[in-house]
């Protein structure tokens, strides 16, 4: 056989793809998965989560656009990532949230916690995350004032505090929620009533979402189902939510069984607050998670653990984006240790 003829073999690194699928597949893929979740924004929130999340879009869109130029880069607003972070960044945040700062957050999210590593697939934390982290400490107030759902006129009025002009103080929305709000509705979210006044909130309504929260983080069912999507499709290892589920119920089972007047069951933790969606969505990112079998595992764990001891034991009544976060920031590590033996490596033997 000729040289012509020989077939080059070529041997690779892991992860090896078992089908051709691109990153703009999977990262429009994600955007359908999270457009369910987005509708269900609009329809409990009105034309506020609208705003927000047509104002984080445009936002990331054109930070990426121009930083891309800067770096000399291509621009890469046609992969869909930038998309998937404008979305998830406005789903994070309170639907009430002043729109001027929502622009800061996904000039942060893009700027800072994606092109400053260089661009997508060389940042070490969720963008997203880095986004809402940043707005957190820089506007405490607004980003813990919420409003209930399904207000009358929401379709046509704004909540009061999106429109509110940059450096003023937030509005004060009490009024208007009292005259809008459903009998029943409270602007409480379910983590601050369990926290605070030791109320748990029905099973039913933190599945189908009525409850206060942020824009996108209350029908638990929804988010869930979208999520599944996802794994079905292969394009999300489905071993990092369960392990964070696995997680939060090693840690709070106990706590509950101890005293379940004090601390909530792990349903409730499970279902409530931003932790489904950081699970299905923000946890998951490919950048950010390890790919090692039992690293996927012990990242997981992580992320569930911390979650509840912040819930139960910190400051914040909300533990899931610091703990993505430090997850995110563990990953390399957990990687490390848990990368399998090469068949046939031997130790090296150390030196005399």
């Amino acid at each position: 056989m000729s040289k012509k003829q020989k077939k080059v073999v070529e041997i690779r690194t892991s992860p090896h793809l078992k089908k051709a699928i691109s990153v703009e597949q999977i990262m429009r893929n994600v955007v359908y998965a999270l457009l369910p979740v987005c509708g269900w924004s609009v329809f409990q929130f009105g034309i506020s989560a609208f705003a927000l999340i047509l104002v984080t879009t445009l936002t990331c869109i054109l930070t990426e656009s121009l930083f891309c130029k800067l770096s000399g880069r291509p621009n890469s607003v046609g992969d869909y990532s930038v998309v998937i972070t404008a979305l998830l960044l406005a789903l994070t945040l309170p639907p009430g949230f002043p729109l001027w700062m929502a622009v800061v957050a996904g000039f942060i999210a893009i700027g800072l916690g994606k092109s400053l590593f260089g661009g997508l697939g060389f940042n070490v934390m969720n963008p997203a995350l880095i986004g809402r982290a940043f707005v957190q400490a820089a506007f405490p107030v607004a980003i813990t004032t919420w409003t209930p759902g399904f207000v009358t006129g929401r379709f046509v009025e704004f909540i009061p505090s999106s429109l509110a002009l940059p450096f003023m103080s937030p509005v004060n929305t009490d009024v208007w929620v009292k005259q809008h709000a459903l009998d029943g509705f409270t602007g409480a979210t379910p983590l601050a009533l369990q926290k605070f006044e030791h109320v748990t909130v029905d099973t039913i309504d933190l599945l189908t979402g009525m409850v206060a929260g942020s824009a996108g983080e209350t029908s638990a069912l929804l988010i869930f189902v979208c999520g599944l999507y996802l794994a079905f499709r292969k394009m999300m290892d489905w071993r990092i939510p369960l392990s964070i589920f696995v997680g939060v119920t090693l840690i709070s089972l106990p706590l509950y069984l101890m005293n379940s007047t004090l601390y909530p069951s792990p349903l409730f933790m499970m279902l409530s607050g931003g932790l489904m969606l950081g699970a299905m969505f923000m946890a998951t990112d490919m950048v950010v998670s390890p790919m090692t079998a039992k690293g996927v595992w012990l990242y997981g764990l992580v992320i569930g653990l911390l979650t509840v001891l912040i819930r139960l034991f910190g400051g914040l009544t909300e533990g899931v984006m610091y703990a993505i976060l430090v997850a995110n920031a563990l990953s390399p590590l957990i990687a490390s240790v848990t990368q399998p033996k090469i068949y046939g490596a031997q130790k090296q033997e150390a030196e005399s």
